[in-house]
């Protein structure tokens, strides 16, 4: 993949992230204390990577124990082009309870992220309901870094093991479809703080922070 090509998916899987865009009608309309933040200074992300030499059967086996205690069963699928409004509304649900920048996702924004052959979609489904999806992201030369670009659990079912059962789903994935995979990594906002306890619980470990700025994103221009 061109350096170019590469730059243009991050600046769009970016985009999920984006607090950039206020959508003021005027310059004198208030804007959240975040979005001017994110406009000053630019969001700061904490880089974390698991190493796949980390994830022993004794580790995997944890993970499944957490899921089997779970009150309930989640069926995990591949999604196709017709599950992208679905994941739309999922991503628009689960970001509206998360201390982390949020602007509602457009459909175009994630056409663009799907029709890219490096990345994956999976959508757990509970109760006959889509209430959770994970997007992955290969990279590198032969593929070796498998990135989870975002994760996302409704209301209803979070803090009660579906982030878990989707991060397990994710790693099977990746075990089954990309054997050149040497390290998994994420991102997470940095007062995001369940979050950032959750992938660390895991076994994830900070490895740096990221300033990203409005530059980094595929919008348009704020305020005329």
């Amino acid at each position: 993949m061109s350096e170019s090509k590469l730059d243009l998916k991050k600046r769009r899987i970016r985009e999920f992230f984006s607090t950039f865009k206020p959508k003021l009608k005027h310059k004198d309309q208030d804007i959240s204390e975040i979005q001017k933040e994110a406009l000053q200074k630019g969001m700061i992300y904490i880089q974390v990577r698991l190493p796949v030499e980390k994830i022993t059967k004794e580790f995997e086996d944890s993970l499944k124990e957490k899921i089997e205690q779970s009150v309930f069963q989640a069926n995990i699928r591949i999604a196709d082009k017709s599950d992208l409004k679905s994941v739309m509304e999922l991503y628009n649900k689960a970001w509206l309870t998360a201390n982390t920048p949020f602007r509602p996702i457009e459909i175009d924004s994630l056409k663009a992220i799907f029709n890219d052959p490096d990345t994956r979609f999976l959508i757990a489904k509970i109760y006959g309901k889509d209430s959770g999806f994970v997007i992955l992201d290969f990279e590198g030369e032969n593929k070796e870094f498998a990135i989870i670009a975002a994760l996302g659990v409704i209301p209803r079912f979070q803090r009660r093991g579906l982030g878990t059962v989707l991060g397990m789903a994710a790693w099977n994935y990746i075990k089954e479809n990309h054997p050149n995979v040497k390290e998994i990594r994420a991102e997470v906002y940095k007062d995001n703080f369940s979050s950032s306890n959750f992938i660390k619980w895991i076994g994830f470990e900070e490895f740096g922070k990221k300033a990203y700025r409005k530059e980094d994103f595929l919008i348009e221009e704020d305020i005329e």
